[in-house]
């Protein structure tokens, strides 16, 4: 009986000693939009730029998914969807009476024209990790920003971390309005101008969800 036992354990031990399969593995995240914040800053430029105001936009998220390996994080996507038609001028620092002029020449067609592209969408295409920690990670998303019906691969830094219900994904961003067919609007004769390069600081609030059919 115990020669018995000792063989079945012979048996078994290779089996024993194989690691076990990782429980982990990629996990999805559905991004909250109430919970999320996108500021786009656009400035002046030009010989009398002072006599222009700068102006801070607001663009609420669609939706958006994020599926991170925490095991191998540079093999983790992010996809992060905009109504063009939603991104509101806040008015903060210029002059209230200003703000439904710039709104409509922001929606109109020399600048987003959002009623012949009603969609900005980020996709990752490469993630690379800068640095990692426990429950922080630095990561280089390079991926596709199609704006203005126009697709670019854009690079963005941002720092993720990371919850028990949540990711926290932060990071700033510029570009050229240039790159997706959009010309900086003038006034003055061209002596006033919006810069071309535009500011995007954003926050992401992902939580864990299936991702939908």
């Amino acid at each position: 009986m115990q020669r018995i036992s000792l063989l079945v354990l012979l048996a078994a031990a290779p089996l024993l000693a194989a690691p076990a399969p990782s429980a982990d593995g990629p996990t999805t995240y559905q991004v909250d939009p109430a919970a999320s914040r996108v500021v786009i800053h656009v400035d002046k430029a030009g010989v009398f730029s002072f006599l222009g105001h700068a102006h801070e936009v607001v663009a609420p998220v669609a939706e958006g998914t994020v599926v991170l390996d925490r095991d191998a994080p540079d093999r983790s996507t992010v996809r992060v969807e905009f109504d063009a038609a939603a991104l509101a001028v806040t008015g903060k620092g210029e002059p209230a009476g200003d703000v439904p002029e710039v709104q409509r020449t922001m929606e109109g067609a020399r600048v987003l024209d959002v009623s012949r592209f009603p969609r900005i969408v980020f996709a990752s295409r490469e993630v690379h990790v800068i640095a990692r920690d426990t429950d922080r990670l630095r990561l280089r998303l390079t991926g596709a920003l199609t704006l203005h019906g126009v697709t670019r691969s854009v690079t963005v830094d941002v720092t993720v971390e990371i919850g028990l219900d949540r990711l926290t994904t932060t990071g700033t961003l510029v570009v050229k309005q240039t790159d997706f067919g959009i010309e900086p609007v003038t006034a003055g004769g061209g002596t006033v101008r919006v810069k071309n390069g535009v500011g995007l600081q954003f926050t992401f609030v992902a939580r864990p969800g299936s991702e939908e059919p």
